[in-house]
């Protein structure tokens, strides 16, 4: 089948941190074409307060954010696991068109088929304003970093 993408359910450990990497991977690529491939064709989203349906509007929604989020640079952790469930919490930067520098704060819910591609995904975030010089993130982990856990501040 072309569109699975492995790793998948039922999730232990191991396959559950690749999971999260792959889709930090995915989303630090910054290529909302290639984000949405890893959803199912159906795939239901809550973002903040928006609820999206299918990867058309996954497409123009990734579109739009990082028209709007630029330099965006994301990490995600592991937060637990079952079957086919994943939670994860994570953090960005980006800066606005007038050079104002976030952080966003984040957890997001997921749930997968059994092809490994996300159906479900419900993502609660906060942005916080933050200084340049108070940057952490600079560009995708490299394979040495991976694992790496994100302070909470």
């Amino acid at each position: 089948m072309t569109d699975a993408r492995p790793p998948f359910p039922p999730f232990d450990l191991v396959s559950a941190t690749k999971k999260v990497q792959a889709a930090e991977d995915a989303w630090n690529s910054r290529d909302p074409q290639r984000v949405a491939l890893a959803y199912t064709p159906d795939s239901v989203w809550r973002n903040r307060d928006l609820f999206l349906h299918g990867r058309g509007e996954i497409v123009e929604f990734l579109t739009a954010k990082w028209q709007r989020e630029l330099d965006y640079v994301l990490r995600k952790s592991l937060w637990a696991f079952t079957d086919d469930h994943i939670a994860v919490r994570f953090q960005y930067e980006w800066h606005d068109a007038g050079g104002q520098w976030f952080r966003s704060y984040g957890n997001e819910l997921w749930e997968f088929d059994a092809q490994g591609l996300m159906r479900r995904r419900e993502a609660s975030i906060n942005d916080v304003s933050i200084s340049e010089s108070d940057r952490r993130y600079f560009a995708a982990r490299t394979p040495d970093e991976h694992g790496q856990e994100i302070p909470l501040r």
